[in-house]
Formats: C-alpha cells, sequence, structure tokens
C-alpha cells in the first residue's frame, strides 16, 4: 500500500474517533473525582462551598461529556447513567474510607489513613476499581475498563472492572496483583504482591461464565500465591502463603504453604 492509500485509511478510521471514549478524558475524570471525593489526592484548597460546588459540578459535566460520545453503545440514555453513578458516590467513598482504615490498621509501615490515601497505590488501585466497577454494573461500555488500565499502568495493580470485591479490602505492596473479571471477593481480605486471582482457561466461549475464584472473608493471601479457576473457593479464615499453586476448594480455617519442596494444607490446626 503506498502512502497516500495508507493516509486514506487511516483517516477513515479517525472518522470514528468521535465515538470512542478520550483516555485523556477519563484519566482526567477519574482523577477529578478522586480529588474531590479525598482532599488528600489534591494540591487545590477551596476557600468557600461555592467554589467547591462548581468544581464538582464541572467534573460531572466531563464525565457526561465521557459518556456522551459513546451514546450509540448504550442501552440508556447518558444523563440516567451520569446520575445514577453519582448516587452512588457517597457509598463508594464510604467504602473506601474503609479499605483506608483497613490498610492503615493492618500495616505497621502505614502512620494513618491520610498517608494511605495519599500515597497508597493500593489504595488508589481500590479507589479507581470501586468507581470502575460501579460503571460497569451500569454497563457502561469502555470507560470502566479505561479507569481500571489507568490504574494499572500507574500502580502495577491489574483489577478488572468486573471483579466484586467486598469491604475493608487491603492491597499491601500490590505490584503484579491481577484479579480476573469473576473474581468474588468477601469482606476483610488482604493480599500482597504478585497475587494472582485468574482462570483455568482463556478459551473465548467461556466468556459468559464464572472463570475466576471466590475468596471468602477474612483471608490473607501472601506474595506470589495463585490461585485459580471459577469453581475454587477459598474458605473462610485462611491463610495461602507465597508462591502456592491453587485450583482446588480450600475449606475454611485452612493454612496452604510450602515446606521444602512439597506444598502443605493444614485445616483447623490440624498437621
Amino acid at each position: 500500500m503506498d502512502e497516500k492509500k495508507f493516509r486514506a485509511l487511516l483517516y477513515q478510521e479517525q472518522l470514528t474517533h468521535c465515538t470512542i471514549p478520550s483516555p485523556e478524558l477519563a484519566s482526567e475524570v477519574l482523577n477529578g473525582l478522586l480529588k474531590l471525593l479525598f482532599y488528600q489526592f489534591s494540591n487545590k484548597t477551596y476557600h468557600n462551598q461555592r467554589s467547591f460546588d462548581n468544581a464538582f459540578r464541572n467534573i460531572k459535566q466531563r464525565f457526561f461529556d465521557l459518556v456522551e460520545a459513546i451514546h450509540d453503545d448504550l442501552a440508556v440514555d447518558c444523563e440516567s447513567i451520569v446520575n445514577t453513578f453519582y448516587e452512588r458516590l457517597p457509598s463508594i467513598r464510604a467504602m473506601l474510607l474503609e479499605d483506608a482504615q483497613a490498610i492503615s490498621e493492618g500495616d505497621p509501615a502505614a502512620t494513618n489513613t491520610m498517608e494511605v490515601i495519599r500515597t497508597y497505590p493500593g489504595f488508589f488501585a481500590i479507589a479507581a476499581h470501586r468507581i470502575a466497577h460501579e460503571l460497569f454494573l451500569l454497563k457502561l461500555p469502555y470507560v470502566p475498563r479505561i479507569f481500571a488500565e489507568y490504574a494499572h499502568s500507574l500502580t502495577g495493580i491489574d483489577i478488572h472492572p468486573g471483579a466484586s470485591i467486598g469491604h475493608r479490602f487491603c492491597i499491601d505492596h500490590g505490584t503484579g496483583i491481577v484479579i480476573g473479571e469473576t473474581t468474588n471477593i468477601e469482606d476483610d481480605v488482604k493480599i500482597y504482591q504478585g497475587v494472582t486471582l485468574g482462570a483455568l482457561s482463556v478459551e473465548k466461549s467461556m466468556a459468559q461464565t464464572k472463570r475466576h475464584p471466590t475468596i471468602k472473608n477474612n483471608v490473607v493471601i501472601y506474595a506470589g500465591a495463585t490461585i485459580l479457576g471459577g469453581h475454587t473457593i477459598v474458605g473462610q479464615n485462611s491463610i495461602i502463603g507465597g508462591n502456592v499453586w491453587i485450583t482446588k476448594c480450600i475449606p475454611p480455617n485452612s493454612t496452604v504453604y510450602y515446606s521444602g519442596l512439597a506444598q502443605k494444607h493444614i485445616t483447623n490446626g490440624d498437621s
């Protein structure tokens, strides 16, 4: 293909650009939301309620612009999606404050929740995910994944917006964590760096099935552990040691770890 034909082809593709959400606008909206929800993310001080309200409305308008770019792909109107999402912001913020508190209480290196919110990549990844997940539930195309990949690029933590995550979720360090689309994480779970909650198969035919594990309440998963499969359940109050490989259900109150070259499993304190 000569250069002239190649330019023409690229131009025709550019004509469709208006129907695709802008990554730049998406990152602006996500950062703007986080700065308004948590002053720790912002370097701006609002001296009166009016100036804050104006900033709040401006980000809402920018979010509307982001959604409107894909209005042809929506099942409902843009305004309905934006308003429903904004109605959920108080509950999103409440869950994130619980997350920050859990991280602060669970990490001896954390001074307080302000430090966690301002500096911890794990908290940023969780915050981006909780926003993206709400949009995923609203069936908004493209945008949840753009938010997730933006957070992934900054933190090294890859959480699919479809993953369901309960209260007081704690990511410690976080680099290299992968959490798949149909993962279900319940309350008071703590995960360290390099953990994979993934699928046993990547067959396209399984796209509509549960492919990723379920992690019950009060589970700790240490660095490098790999837990795979939609039927795999890690029971509550269990401890998953570093670098283990799990593809079967783990009963409640279990400890799984490596000793020498062998993977060992202790249930209810019995060796």
